[in-house]
């Protein structure tokens, strides 16, 4: 996971201080997360993804497809 989420951050030529600041947290707390000193909370994981317009099975490496899976029409 660390991988992805730093080269999605790298592709879209973002510092680690941008994305702390989009998911309200410490620059350091963030850089924890592409180290994987420190496991991403499923909240801050699913903002990631959207923001990256992703799966979170794609950051996971579940699967290999960047492309997000179609939003629910469920309206529970």
């Amino acid at each position: 996971m660390k991988t992805r989420i730093r080269n999605l951050r790298e592709d879209n030529d973002l510092t680690q201080t941008q994305m702390s600041k989009l998911l309200n947290i410490t620059q350091v707390a963030y850089s924890y997360y592409e180290i994987d000193k420190r496991s991403i909370p499923l909240e801050l994981l699913t903002k990631i993804a959207d923001f990256y317009n992703t799966s979170v099975d794609y950051l996971l490496y579940r699967t290999d497809e960047m492309a997000p899976y179609p939003k629910s029409q469920n309206k529970n």
